[in-house]
């Protein structure tokens, strides 16, 4: 690494066909190796970050002064805070965990790594040294949530402290090496009023949808993967009174509940043998026992919908859940098939008025070709007709085409029809304007 050697690029990584990259790499790795002769890592986590970076700045400077590596103050300042983040850290990826506006961080291989920002993908510079470094990161994320990743077991979920959602995969049954994907969940929950300001729905769906949560009616959210699902259940979680017991049930814990009453449930796979796995029946089964005024299902998956609708139907009213479907009718065939999957033989017209007797709002959300993420629609179900789940759609957005800057063009609007579930609201005490069945709202018009 002489005076040619190529600064390294944001988030540490060098370009590709630079050989200069490698041995820049090569320089880490060295330091890392050192550091692990030199500091108790066990004891590091409880040393102030302050202090281990004084003691990994003095290893750097003896080790580039036996190696006699030419580098600026601000050069060796920036290799120091890399091998922190290898130490304490999980290496490259916190140059990108560090910035609140990354929602999504895909690796797709360890010289590839892409993110979403905005609803929008781009390739970063980060990159690792090779597949086996990849791979040291994949189990140091896995490690800290109890689990493994190897060739017996190279499919994982995870999660890290701050709730992101983890899936990595790896060979035999990646092909081109480790395969990471982290869905950000940042501390910062998104308001009702900043949903409102992102044009995500109107203050007139988000009126209602506020009525229908305190009074009890249950709501299934459906979309897309990465349309807003979790984003828009956190939300309308807020409407739940402070005095409820909920109970939540999670593959991978991704909620944020800002009530004082609130269990945490999540699942747990099952190990090699095969044993010890608790799904999302079990924690469901379990719930019911437990008084709950409502329970929230991260996501129905499988035959848990069974148990879900049961539950619904039996006293624990104002539930809720998300599916991925691509419309409300699409959620209803899907939570159907999931209902079968618990394989009870139990006839199509059942299930058709269990689902319509339990669910009575479907709120359909999406990520639009700009990035940004709508409620396309806010169905109520009336029942069971011909063999068919039976919806009436209240709010709708409709899209009109596309700005010169990229922008959706659209609006919000209602359909004109009063809500039969209006009567059950004024019952209860709340009351909706009725001018909001009748609102039309532009947006980027």
């Amino acid at each position: 690494m002489g005076p040619n050697r190529p600064m390294p690029a944001r988030g540490g990584a060098l370009p590709v066909s630079s050989r200069g990259a490698d041995r820049y790499f090569e320089l880490k790795s060295q330091i890392h190796r050192k550091l692990i002769g030199v500091l108790n890592l066990e004891r590091a986590s409880s040393i102030p970050k302050d202090r281990i970076r004084t003691e990994i700045g003095r290893v750097v400077e003896r080790l580039l002064d036996e190696e006699r590596v030419p580098m600026t103050t601000a050069e060796q300042t920036k290799i120091v805070e890399e091998v922190l983040d290898e130490v304490l850290g999980l290496g490259p990826l916190e140059t990108l965990l560090k910035e609140p506006s990354i929602s999504d961080i895909l690796v797709n291989r360890y010289n590839k790594v892409f993110i979403e920002r905005n609803g929008k993908l781009s390739e970063t510079a980060v990159r690792f040294k090779d597949d086996a470094h990849l791979l040291h990161i994949i189990e140091k994320i896995v490690s800290q949530v109890g689990r493994r990743i190897d060739e017996a077991q190279p499919i994982v979920d995870a999660r890290l402290q701050d709730g992101s959602r983890v899936n990595a995969i790896i060979p035999p049954l990646a092909l081109d090496g480790p395969c990471l994907s982290i869905r950000r969940f940042g501390r910062h929950v998104i308001t009702q009023d900043e949903m409102v300001q992102y044009k995500t729905l109107t203050p007139g769906i988000l009126r209602f949808l506020s009525a229908c949560v305190q009074c009890k009616c249950t709501v299934l959210i459906s979309g897309g993967t990465g349309s807003g699902k979790t984003t828009m259940l956190n939300a309308l979680s807020r409407f739940i009174p402070e005095e409820e017991r909920i109970i939540t049930i999670e593959d991978t814990a991704e909620l944020q509940l800002q009530q004082r009453h609130v269990i945490k449930f999540e699942t747990r796979p099952p190990n090699l043998n095969k044993e010890g796995g608790i799904n999302q029946r079990i924690l469901l089964r379990t719930a019911l026992r437990m008084r709950p005024d409502r329970i929230i299902v991260g996501e129905c998956r499988g035959a848990e919908a069974l148990d879900m609708l049961q539950a619904m139907n039996t006293g624990v009213e104002g539930s809720m859940s998300t599916v991925h479907a691509n419309t409300p009718k699409d959620a209803f065939s899907r939570l159907e098939t999931m209902v079968m999957m618990a394989d009870l033989e139990i006839p199509t017209r059942v299930i058709l008025q269990q689902l319509s007797s339990a669910i009575r709002l479907v709120v359909q959300v999406s990520r639009l070709q700009d990035g940004t993420r709508k409620v396309l629609s806010v169905s109520e179900v009336l029942g069971v007709e011909e063999d068919k789940v039976h919806l009436q759609e209240i709010f709708m957005f409709e899209r009109i085409g596309v700005t010169d800057s990229g922008k959706v063009q659209g609006r919000f609007r209602a359909t004109g029809i009063m809500p039969k579930i209006l009567e059950r609201l004024r019952i209860s005490g709340v009351t909706v304007p009725p001018h909001i069945f009748e609102e039309v709202v532009p947006v980027n018009l």
